[in-house]
């Protein structure tokens, strides 16, 4: 240790020629204390110099922005462009999937009357409206479930087997929709369309396009929704009446009516099982 000391550089300025901080330290012992003394601040000093470079590099990097070109130059082969309409296609059924759930399925009618319910309960939010559609969704499933069956033995699995072509999957596929939906639609609502198309009378249902089958078919589940909401509001207008009335002879015309009503319609709708009562009753009207 004495030779490292006297190793080191003695003169007047010391360290303090290099750096102002060292001022006075002489020996390399001084030289260690000092570094002990302002080994935090050089630390911190080195620790922001870093970040301040690596942020400086970072900014520097640009960064690459994707670039999406729609080129029609000429195919090598006839396929690639049959794939690009195929994928295209795809595409554009996937996003009118839940329009097409919605018209041509039981959906439209089990979201209705389910609806109605909750508003001739007068429970606002209750059930919500999320519980509702997945109600309305899951009875769907159920009742549309022969179909799906029919749809899948006859055009999905045979097309996955590479037993038939595809325009005769979707044709197969067509077939027990048509059917469902002829069993729903009235003669009225698809002669109304008809006559607006301004198209020949039907010999027989293979006569009847697609085109004129949905419209007539959702109008004609949209009124009987609504007759069976008639049905299931009136017993909840009743009570509403009653308690009214009551409140007014009663001199209560300042308490709302629907605060007392609530408990009286949900105590009735729990007697009778009304959630069982109106399940049933939508699932039977499809099987009529």
């Amino acid at each position: 240790m004495k030779t490292i000391q006297r190793a080191a550089p003695r003169s007047s300025k010391g360290f303090g020629c290099w750096l102002p901080g060292l001022k006075g330290v002489t020996t390399l012992t001084d030289f260690r204390r000092a570094a002990r003394r302002i080994s935090p601040l050089a630390a911190f000093v080195a620790v922001a110099v870093l970040l301040t470079a690596v942020s400086a590099v970072a900014v520097a990097q640009t960064i690459p922005v994707p670039r999406i070109t729609l080129d029609l130059a000429e195919g090598e082969e006839p396929g690639e462009v049959g794939l690009a309409l195929q994928i295209l296609f795809l595409l554009t059924v996937l996003s009118l999937a839940p329009a097409i759930l919605i018209m041509v399925t039981s959906f439209t009618r089990t979201v209705i009357v389910l609806s109605i319910v909750r508003n001739a309960l007068g429970t606002q939010q209750v059930p919500p409206t999320q519980v509702i559609i997945g109600l309305s969704l899951f009875l769907t499933f159920f009742v549309m479930a022969p179909t799906w069956n029919q749809i899948y033995t006859e055009a999905l699995h045979p097309y996955l087997s590479e037993e038939i072509s595809q325009d005769v999957a979707l044709e197969r596929a067509v077939g027990p929709i048509r059917n469902f939906m002829f069993s729903q639609a009235s003669e009225s609502d698809i002669g109304l369309f008809v006559s607006l198309g301004a198209m020949e009378r039907p010999r027989n249902r293979d006569d009847v396009p697609t085109h004129v089958l949905i419209p007539a078919f959702v109008l004609g589940e949209l009124k009987k929704a609504f007759q069976m909401g008639f049905v299931i509001y009136l017993p909840f207008l009743v009570i509403d009446i009653v308690v009214a009335s009551t409140l007014m002879s009663m001199g209560m015309m300042m308490l709302p009516p629907v605060m007392i009503s609530l408990p009286f319609k949900l105590l009735l709708f729990i007697l009778v099982d009304g959630w069982q009562l109106v399940v049933k009753s939508l699932v039977t009207s499809f099987m009529a």
